[in-house]
């Protein structure tokens, strides 16, 4: 009858409180655990979001500065333009103009085959914008390319020398190759090497 009763009894109040102690440890493990998990996530995938940010950036200099022509275009007053692909000839100019081939025409409209395309470093972002027409036509808008970017320079290559603006040939061919030096945030300073032209 003793034993019944004290079977009856249930836990101690110390041995309640330690169960509860024991509980609120292991949730409070538990709940740490998923919030690295959760927050290693997020930076895996805003890693994975910038590397690919970056190689889409490298794929559209790599398309835009390997079908580069030597058309000149005119500006938006009718000026024509010095040369098919430059660097800034001032603070509010773009980092790199160029008129490129390869512009597919898929509903055969009466437009040409070439581009206009120029790319701008704007707040840190780099950004990219593309004229409908090649002649005195205002920039498209802006396709953002790259964010975080708080330095750029281009470099011109022609026969194993790099100056900041390129320099004209006397056949009128553009450089051998361009260089981008840029500074981004988690990556650090980067250089990127394009061939222009099919590396003519």
């Amino acid at each position: 009858m003793g034993s019944a009763a004290r079977f009856r009894r249930g836990f101690t109040l110390v041995e309640a409180m330690t169960a509860l102690l024991l509980f609120a440890l292991i949730a409070a493990a538990g709940t740490a655990v998923l919030a690295t998990s959760i927050n290693n996530r997020f930076a895996v995938r805003e890693a994975s979001e910038r590397t690919a940010a970056l190689q889409r950036m490298r794929s559209l200099l790599r398309a835009d500065l390997g079908q580069a022509t030597t058309r000149r275009t005119r500006d938006r007053n009718g000026e024509p333009q010095p040369l098919p692909l430059a660097g800034p000839g001032g603070p509010a100019d773009p980092v790199l103009t160029v008129t490129r081939a390869g512009w597919s025409n898929a509903g055969g409209a009466r437009r040409s085959s070439l581009q206009r395309v120029e790319y701008r470093l704007v707040d840190g972002v780099l950004e990219r914008r593309v004229s409908r027409f090649l002649d005195g036509s205002r920039p498209g808008p802006p396709q953002r390319l790259l964010t975080g970017v708080s330095e750029l320079t281009v470099g011109f290559i022609r026969d194993g020398r790099e100056t900041e603006a390129p320099v004209p040939d006397p056949a009128g061919r553009p450089p051998d190759a361009v260089r981008l030096t840029l500074t981004l945030e988690g990556y650090g300073t980067m250089t990127q090497l394009f061939l222009v032209g099919g590396g003519r």
